[in-house]
């Protein structure tokens, strides 16, 4: 049993939540909360929803958003909660603590949560009721259990959705939030459930992913759904695997139910670094692993159908048609995931003045938004709104499809900085080059280590964090400085009915190299192109030697460094 397991087992997890009450009302330190708990205690309060910043005595705290769907008072509440409490303080800079967002702000994450940073200890139990008021939680945010369910941002209103899967993400939700039983699994249990052909929820790459499918029982056409399990990133990645089931919406809980049982007893909890699902799906093969589940499944589970997914697509950037006559959503960009707590209770308000009453605020995988059941002929006004200034729904394609973690400004594994360094490449990167006009989206994935929460591995673009060693020569600055931030530099990822991850095909790229590197193969991307050919493609087609000596064209150092200290 590894280190975490005992944590888990000297004190069940939930039972946290208590804890943070106590330490709020006696205003404890870092120091003072770990002599009355143990260090066990920053494991056990992820269950909470929270992490210790880097700087001590604040955390990050992670609200749940199921299918990324929140009311506008939910998101207005999430926005006044982030201005009034997660706020730069004086001795980390204030007001400048961070020159492009200020001192209160939120990220919008890959899987459709919210983030705020500069929490202090004394202040959850006022942002936990101010939650409940609205139906929000951060229980099981983090930490190794039921995360938040996946869903497809536009449900319900997207012609490209066979069904609303939406009430079966709420109710998967609603089964795991709390549930002791399954609240202590060997790792982190990701899920994401959609009625949506184009798998926007990414099913390719979690835990278990379940689309839609139709299938003919007894004489009847039935709408439900296909599973994929064993998915994931980092290291180690892997596509998910099929199984041979077919899952109506009333038998989802059930199912997901016995993948978990089936998680938590075969489940590794002795090496943290094999014990995620997708190991136990590798080493029982799926066919095994079905068989498993099948065996703790209270229901009986018919053979697959038809599969209906079509394709994958993951951005709803851009004003939309609903199928609801007359009305439309708008997908606002925001590079990153980052934006001000004030523009995002702004965007809330803003979607209960011009939207109708079922109007929505939605997240996005791409770490984008959504503002839903807006009349036609209130877009422009929308779009005249202060917040939307910032994050107008027709960006350049590297905006567009522009990812980054959180970066070592909070996190304690990232090696390099990423939210500004996202943002300021997007935007230099749509001035400096010229994309086919069929291109609407370069997808651009930054992460600051090797764990991959910006979802490198399938983007068109994916870096991870290094530092980088140069010669003299090719210090950037004046000092001569050869310790510098850099990063790996990868090529070719996408999900879909062609879906690969990316290869690694240049490492230890110097910052300050790859926007010269980009600039060169786009170049020779325009001069090479076939027909249609998406850049992902064409990085495919195109040997990895060759792309090399393309990017080391750029008057810049892109080979000229090694990860420090190999």
């Amino acid at each position: 049993m590894n280190t975490t397991e005992r944590y888990k087992q000297e004190k069940h997890p939930l039972d946290v939540l208590e804890d943070v009450y106590e330490y709020a009302e006696d205003g404890l330190t870092f120091e003072e909360i770990e002599d009355r708990a143990g260090d066990g205690e920053w494991e056990r309060l992820k269950w909470a929803g929270m992490y210790a910043q880097k700087q001590e005595g604040y955390f990050m705290i992670r609200t749940k958003v199921p299918g990324g769907k929140l009311t506008p008072e939910q998101a207005e509440v999430i926005g006044e909660v982030t201005d009034d409490l997660a706020v730069a303080p004086e001795e980390y800079g204030g007001e400048e603590q961070n020159e492009l967002w200020g001192d209160a702000y939120l990220d919008i994450t890959t899987r459709q949560d919210i983030q705020k940073h500069w929490i202090r200890i004394e202040d959850v139990p006022e942002m936990w009721d101010r939650y409940d008021e609205v139906g929000l939680t951060t229980v099981q945010g983090c930490g190794d259990s039921a995360r938040n369910v996946l869903g497809c941002p536009a449900a319900g209103i997207s012609d490209h959705e066979c069904f609303n899967a939406q009430p079966v993400v709420d109710a998967v939700s609603d089964y795991f939030t709390g549930n002791r039983e399954y609240a202590n699994l060997p790792r982190k249990f990701k899920l994401t459930i959609t009625g949506c052909a184009h798998d926007c929820a990414q099913s390719q790459i979690n835990d278990v992913g379940l689309v839609p499918a139709k299938k003919e029982l007894e004489g009847e056409h039935y709408y439900g759904f296909h599973a994929r399990v064993g998915g994931g990133l980092s290291d180690g990645p892997r596509m998910a695997s099929e199984l041979d089931v077919f899952i109506p919406p009333e038998d989802v809980v059930e199912f997901v139910r016995a993948v978990a049982q089936t998680f938590k007893e075969l489940g590794d909890r002795n090496n943290r670094g094999v014990c995620r699902m997708r190991y136990l799906v590798e080493q029982l093969g799926p066919e095994t692993f079905e068989e498993a589940v099948r065996d703790r499944c209270t229901v009986d589970l018919p053979t697959g159908g038809e599969n209906l997914t079509v394709g994958y697509q993951g951005d709803h950037v851009g004003v939309h048609d609903q199928k609801q006559d007359g009305l439309t959503y708008v997908g606002f960009n925001v590079i990153a995931g980052r934006m001000g707590g004030d523009e995002f209770a702004q965007a809330a308000r803003a979607a209960k003045k011009y939207g109708t009453e079922d109007a929505s605020v939605r997240l996005a995988t791409d770490q984008n938004f959504l503002i839903t059941h807006v009349p036609e002929e209130n877009v422009d006004e929308l779009l005249a709104e202060p917040f939307a200034r910032e994050y107008q729904p027709d960006p350049g394609p590297f905006s567009r499809g522009a990812v980054g973690c959180t970066g070592n400004e909070f996190c304690n594994y990232a090696i390099i900085e990423t939210k500004k360094r996202t943002k300021r490449w997007a935007r230099e990167l749509d001035e400096r080059i010229d994309v086919p006009d069929d291109i609407e989206a370069i997808r651009m994935h930054m992460s600051g280590c090797s764990a991959s929460c910006a979802q490198p591995q399938i983007a068109d673009i994916g870096f991870r964090g290094e530092t980088v060693k140069l010669e003299d020569e090719d210090s950037p600055n004046d000092e001569g400085d050869n310790i510098v931030e850099g990063m790996d530099f990868g090529l070719g990822g996408s999900l879909g009915a062609d879906n690969e991850f990316l290869d690694w095909v240049e490492s230890a790229v110097p910052a300050h190299a790859v926007i010269p590197a980009l600039e060169q193969l786009f170049d020779a991307y325009a001069d090479d192109r076939r027909d249609d050919e998406a850049f992902y493609a064409w990085c495919r087609r195109v040997d990895n030697e060759r792309l090399r000596t393309i990017m080391q064209g750029a008057n810049a150092p892109v080979a000229g460094g090694v990860a420090h200290g190999d």
